[in-house]
Protein backbone atom coordinates (compact mmCIF):
# COMPACT_ATOMS: atom_id res chain seq x y z
CA UNK A 1 0.00 0.00 0.00
CA UNK A 2 2.60 2.30 1.00
CA UNK A 3 4.50 1.31 -2.49
CA UNK A 4 1.47 2.66 -4.57
CA UNK A 5 1.23 5.98 -2.44
CA UNK A 6 4.72 6.26 -3.56
CA UNK A 7 4.26 5.27 -7.63
CA UNK A 8 1.21 7.67 -7.81
CA UNK A 9 3.24 10.84 -5.51
CA UNK A 10 5.86 10.70 -8.23
CA UNK A 11 3.80 10.37 -11.69
CA UNK A 12 2.41 13.31 -10.24
CA UNK A 13 5.38 15.30 -9.69
CA UNK A 14 6.61 13.99 -13.42
CA UNK A 15 3.15 15.74 -14.57
CA UNK A 16 3.94 18.78 -12.22
CA UNK A 17 6.98 19.04 -13.34
CA UNK A 18 6.47 18.16 -17.42
CA UNK A 19 3.64 20.85 -17.20
CA UNK A 20 5.94 23.49 -16.22
CA UNK A 21 8.02 23.02 -18.98
CA UNK A 22 5.49 23.24 -21.69
CA UNK A 23 4.31 26.49 -19.85
CA UNK A 24 8.17 27.80 -19.53
CA UNK A 25 9.05 27.35 -23.06
CA UNK A 26 5.88 28.65 -24.29
CA UNK A 27 6.25 31.85 -21.97
CA UNK A 28 9.87 32.55 -23.84
CA UNK A 29 8.44 31.63 -27.19
CA UNK A 30 6.11 34.74 -27.02
CA UNK A 31 8.87 37.06 -25.29
CA UNK A 32 10.80 36.42 -28.23
CA UNK A 33 8.57 36.87 -30.66
CA UNK A 34 7.22 40.37 -29.09
CA UNK A 35 10.81 41.45 -28.76
CA UNK A 36 11.93 40.40 -32.52
CA UNK A 37 11.51 41.76 -35.80
CA UNK A 38 11.52 40.13 -39.02
CA UNK A 39 14.95 40.74 -41.04
CA UNK A 40 16.00 39.56 -44.55
CA UNK A 41 19.20 37.78 -44.56
CA UNK A 42 21.10 35.97 -47.12
CA UNK A 43 19.81 32.25 -47.85
CA UNK A 44 22.93 31.37 -49.57
CA UNK A 45 26.44 33.12 -49.74
CA UNK A 46 26.14 36.19 -52.72
CA UNK A 47 29.23 37.55 -54.79
CA UNK A 48 29.59 41.72 -55.02
CA UNK A 49 27.89 42.43 -58.64
CA UNK A 50 24.91 40.08 -58.44
CA UNK A 51 21.32 40.84 -58.74
CA UNK A 52 19.12 39.92 -55.88
CA UNK A 53 16.17 37.41 -56.69
CA UNK A 54 14.12 35.74 -54.12
CA UNK A 55 15.82 32.46 -53.94
CA UNK A 56 18.44 34.09 -52.33
CA UNK A 57 16.84 35.31 -49.60
CA UNK A 58 15.18 34.22 -46.82
CA UNK A 59 13.28 35.95 -43.91
CA UNK A 60 14.18 35.38 -39.54
CA UNK A 61 13.35 36.87 -36.54
CA UNK A 62 15.81 39.23 -35.34
CA UNK A 63 16.25 40.79 -31.78
CA UNK A 64 15.00 44.74 -31.96
CA UNK A 65 17.30 45.79 -29.71
CA UNK A 66 20.51 45.31 -32.16
CA UNK A 67 18.96 45.56 -35.46
CA UNK A 68 20.95 46.48 -37.93
CA UNK A 69 20.23 50.02 -39.55
CA UNK A 70 18.92 49.77 -43.07
CA UNK A 71 17.42 46.19 -42.88
CA UNK A 72 14.27 45.30 -45.08
CA UNK A 73 11.75 43.60 -43.57
CA UNK A 74 9.97 42.14 -46.56
CA UNK A 75 11.97 40.41 -49.95
CA UNK A 76 9.53 41.74 -52.19
CA UNK A 77 11.59 45.14 -50.97
CA UNK A 78 14.80 43.81 -52.37
CA UNK A 79 13.80 42.54 -56.02
CA UNK A 80 16.26 43.08 -58.69
CA UNK A 81 18.62 45.15 -56.74
CA UNK A 82 22.29 44.93 -57.00
CA UNK A 83 24.95 44.16 -54.31
CA UNK A 84 27.68 46.30 -53.93
CA UNK A 85 29.66 44.17 -51.75
CA UNK A 86 29.81 39.87 -51.30
CA UNK A 87 27.95 38.89 -48.27
CA UNK A 88 27.68 35.70 -46.37
CA UNK A 89 24.74 33.38 -45.79
CA UNK A 90 23.00 34.11 -43.13
CA UNK A 91 24.01 37.70 -43.04
CA UNK A 92 21.46 40.53 -43.19
CA UNK A 93 20.93 42.85 -46.13
CA UNK A 94 21.11 46.49 -45.36
CA UNK A 95 20.85 49.37 -47.82
CA UNK A 96 24.40 50.47 -47.72
CA UNK A 97 25.83 47.23 -49.36
CA UNK A 98 23.26 47.80 -52.20
CA UNK A 99 24.05 49.48 -55.27
CA UNK A 100 21.65 52.32 -55.81
CA UNK A 101 18.12 51.79 -57.37
CA UNK A 102 18.04 50.96 -61.42
CA UNK A 103 21.56 49.39 -61.25
CA UNK A 104 21.77 46.40 -63.91
CA UNK A 105 24.79 44.60 -61.93
CA UNK A 106 27.64 43.81 -63.23
CA UNK A 107 31.71 45.31 -62.03
CA UNK A 108 29.97 49.49 -62.96
CA UNK A 109 27.51 48.45 -59.63
CA UNK A 110 30.27 48.12 -57.05
CA UNK A 111 32.04 51.30 -58.82
CA UNK A 112 31.93 54.19 -55.80
CA UNK A 113 30.10 57.48 -56.64
CA UNK A 114 32.07 59.38 -58.62
CA UNK A 115 34.60 56.97 -59.25
CA UNK A 116 36.34 55.05 -61.96
CA UNK A 117 37.07 51.91 -63.25
CA UNK A 118 40.38 51.47 -64.97
CA UNK A 119 42.35 48.48 -66.06
CA UNK A 120 46.04 48.23 -66.39
CA UNK A 121 48.65 45.06 -67.79
CA UNK A 122 50.17 43.66 -65.08
CA UNK A 123 52.52 40.51 -65.01
CA UNK A 124 53.55 38.34 -61.94
CA UNK A 125 55.93 41.01 -60.61
CA UNK A 126 53.99 44.38 -61.41
CA UNK A 127 51.18 42.55 -60.34
CA UNK A 128 53.01 41.65 -56.59
CA UNK A 129 52.84 38.21 -57.27
CA UNK A 130 49.19 37.76 -57.73
CA UNK A 131 48.84 39.30 -54.33
CA UNK A 132 47.20 42.63 -55.93
CA UNK A 133 43.88 40.64 -55.19
CA UNK A 134 40.00 42.50 -55.27
CA UNK A 135 39.43 44.25 -52.12
CA UNK A 136 42.89 44.99 -51.60
CA UNK A 137 44.79 48.21 -51.80
CA UNK A 138 48.06 49.21 -53.82
CA UNK A 139 50.54 52.09 -54.66
CA UNK A 140 50.95 52.84 -58.40
CA UNK A 141 54.92 53.56 -59.14
CA UNK A 142 56.26 54.52 -62.01
CA UNK A 143 59.79 54.08 -63.67
CA UNK A 144 60.68 56.51 -66.45
CA UNK A 145 62.94 59.36 -67.40
CA UNK A 146 63.55 62.47 -66.21
CA UNK A 147 64.93 65.51 -68.23
CA UNK A 148 68.00 67.31 -66.26
CA UNK A 149 68.30 71.27 -66.65
CA UNK A 150 71.85 70.31 -69.24
CA UNK A 151 69.99 68.21 -71.47
CA UNK A 152 70.92 65.02 -69.20
CA UNK A 153 68.04 62.24 -69.09
CA UNK A 154 67.85 60.60 -65.58
CA UNK A 155 66.15 57.89 -64.41
CA UNK A 156 63.65 58.20 -62.18
CA UNK A 157 61.14 55.72 -59.86
CA UNK A 158 58.54 57.50 -58.16
CA UNK A 159 54.95 56.57 -56.14
CA UNK A 160 52.19 58.18 -58.33
CA UNK A 161 49.33 56.81 -56.62
CA UNK A 162 48.53 56.21 -53.20
CA UNK A 163 45.74 54.05 -51.46
CA UNK A 164 44.48 52.86 -54.75
CA UNK A 165 41.03 50.20 -54.14
CA UNK A 166 41.72 47.05 -56.24
CA UNK A 167 38.35 46.21 -57.85
CA UNK A 168 38.95 43.22 -60.09
CA UNK A 169 41.96 40.96 -61.43
CA UNK A 170 41.42 39.73 -64.67
CA UNK A 171 37.50 39.28 -65.23
CA UNK A 172 36.76 37.86 -61.92
CA UNK A 173 35.42 40.77 -58.73
CA UNK A 174 34.93 38.48 -55.99
CA UNK A 175 36.61 39.25 -52.78
CA UNK A 176 36.31 35.94 -50.80
CA UNK A 177 39.48 34.28 -51.81
CA UNK A 178 43.15 34.80 -49.94
CA UNK A 179 44.88 32.89 -51.81
CA UNK A 180 47.66 34.65 -54.88
CA UNK A 181 46.11 34.80 -58.73
CA UNK A 182 49.02 35.61 -61.59
CA UNK A 183 46.98 37.54 -63.76
CA UNK A 184 47.30 39.52 -66.72
CA UNK A 185 45.79 42.50 -66.15
CA UNK A 186 44.08 44.44 -63.06
CA UNK A 187 41.26 46.81 -62.47
CA UNK A 188 41.30 49.83 -60.15
CA UNK A 189 38.87 51.93 -58.78
CA UNK A 190 40.30 56.09 -59.19
CA UNK A 191 39.28 59.59 -59.35
CA UNK A 192 38.91 61.25 -62.86
CA UNK A 193 41.79 62.94 -61.85
CA UNK A 194 43.98 59.62 -60.85
CA UNK A 195 42.41 58.00 -63.91
CA UNK A 196 44.55 60.95 -65.86
CA UNK A 197 47.40 60.77 -64.28
CA UNK A 198 47.82 56.42 -64.50
CA UNK A 199 47.03 56.78 -68.33
CA UNK A 200 49.67 59.05 -68.58
CA UNK A 201 52.15 57.28 -66.23
CA UNK A 202 51.86 54.36 -68.29
CA UNK A 203 52.39 55.71 -71.69
CA UNK A 204 55.95 57.19 -69.90
CA UNK A 205 57.17 54.40 -68.24
CA UNK A 206 56.55 51.07 -66.62
CA UNK A 207 54.15 50.85 -63.72
CA UNK A 208 54.64 48.59 -61.07
CA UNK A 209 52.11 47.89 -57.89
CA UNK A 210 52.88 48.20 -54.29
CA UNK A 211 50.86 46.07 -52.19
CA UNK A 212 50.04 48.33 -48.77
CA UNK A 213 48.02 47.34 -45.28
CA UNK A 214 44.69 47.96 -45.78
CA UNK A 215 43.78 49.78 -43.00
CA UNK A 216 46.95 52.08 -43.24
CA UNK A 217 45.02 55.73 -44.53
CA UNK A 218 48.34 57.49 -44.22
CA UNK A 219 49.38 59.43 -47.24
CA UNK A 220 53.38 59.87 -47.91
CA UNK A 221 54.60 62.48 -50.22
CA UNK A 222 58.03 61.53 -52.14
CA UNK A 223 60.54 62.81 -54.37
CA UNK A 224 61.47 59.81 -55.94
CA UNK A 225 64.96 58.08 -56.69
CA UNK A 226 66.96 58.39 -59.20
CA UNK A 227 70.04 55.99 -60.61
CA UNK A 228 72.80 59.31 -58.71
CA UNK A 229 71.29 58.54 -55.68
CA UNK A 230 70.79 55.17 -55.84
CA UNK A 231 74.69 54.53 -56.80
CA UNK A 232 75.35 57.03 -53.99
CA UNK A 233 73.66 55.78 -51.75
CA UNK A 234 71.92 58.70 -50.33
CA UNK A 235 70.90 62.49 -51.96
CA UNK A 236 73.77 65.35 -51.58
CA UNK A 237 74.07 66.68 -48.43
CA UNK A 238 73.13 70.25 -48.47
CA UNK A 239 75.78 72.83 -48.10
CA UNK A 240 76.01 74.87 -44.77
CA UNK A 241 77.58 78.09 -44.76
CA UNK A 242 80.42 78.01 -41.53
CA UNK A 243 80.06 81.37 -39.68
CA UNK A 244 82.84 83.71 -39.55
CA UNK A 245 85.18 82.84 -36.76
CA UNK A 246 85.67 86.59 -34.73
CA UNK A 247 89.64 87.25 -34.57
CA UNK A 248 90.46 87.71 -31.07
CA UNK A 249 91.20 91.15 -29.59
CA UNK A 250 94.75 91.82 -28.94
CA UNK A 251 95.10 93.42 -25.74
CA UNK A 252 96.51 96.73 -25.45
CA UNK A 253 100.52 97.45 -23.75
CA UNK A 254 101.19 99.65 -21.74
CA UNK A 255 103.47 102.20 -22.73
CA UNK A 256 105.76 104.01 -20.17
CA UNK A 257 104.96 107.68 -19.65
CA UNK A 258 108.62 108.46 -18.38
CA UNK A 259 111.21 109.63 -20.87
CA UNK A 260 111.80 106.26 -22.41
CA UNK A 261 114.01 106.44 -25.65
CA UNK A 262 112.23 106.62 -28.70
CA UNK A 263 112.51 103.13 -31.04
CA UNK A 264 114.96 103.47 -33.78
CA UNK A 265 112.29 104.56 -36.81
CA UNK A 266 114.78 101.44 -38.85
CA UNK A 267 113.79 98.58 -36.40
CA UNK A 268 109.75 100.05 -36.40
CA UNK A 269 109.83 100.10 -40.55
CA UNK A 270 111.24 96.81 -40.75
CA UNK A 271 108.60 95.16 -38.45
CA UNK A 272 106.07 96.80 -40.15
CA UNK A 273 107.13 96.12 -44.32
CA UNK A 274 107.36 92.70 -43.44
CA UNK A 275 104.11 90.97 -42.81
CA UNK A 276 103.66 87.88 -41.20
CA UNK A 277 103.47 84.63 -43.55
CA UNK A 278 100.82 82.65 -41.48
CA UNK A 279 97.02 83.73 -40.72
CA UNK A 280 96.16 83.89 -37.23
CA UNK A 281 96.37 86.64 -34.17
CA UNK A 282 99.40 88.61 -34.24
CA UNK A 283 100.55 90.13 -31.12
CA UNK A 284 102.93 93.51 -30.97
CA UNK A 285 105.30 92.96 -28.14
CA UNK A 286 107.12 96.26 -27.14
CA UNK A 287 110.81 95.48 -25.05
CA UNK A 288 112.58 98.61 -24.38
CA UNK A 289 113.14 100.60 -27.34
CA UNK A 290 112.10 97.70 -30.10
CA UNK A 291 108.87 96.43 -31.10
CA UNK A 292 108.33 93.17 -32.00
CA UNK A 293 105.24 91.29 -34.30
CA UNK A 294 104.38 87.73 -33.64
CA UNK A 295 101.62 85.88 -35.31
CA UNK A 296 100.43 82.35 -34.19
Amino acid sequence: MRNLKAMVLLILALMLALAAAVYASSWVTRRADASATQVVVAAVDVELGSKLTPQMLTVVNWPTGVLPPGAFPDVARLQDRVLRVGVLKGEAIVERKLAPVGSQGGLSAVIAEGKRAMTVRVNDVVGVAGFALPGTYVDVMVNTHKAQARGEDAQISKTVLEQVLVLAVAQEASRDETQPKVVSAVTLELTPPDAEKLDLARSVGTLSLVLRNQVDRQRVSTQGSTKQQLLDGSAPPARVMAAATPRPRVPATAVPTSASPKPPVQAETRAQAEPPAARGPCVEVIHGGSRALHCF
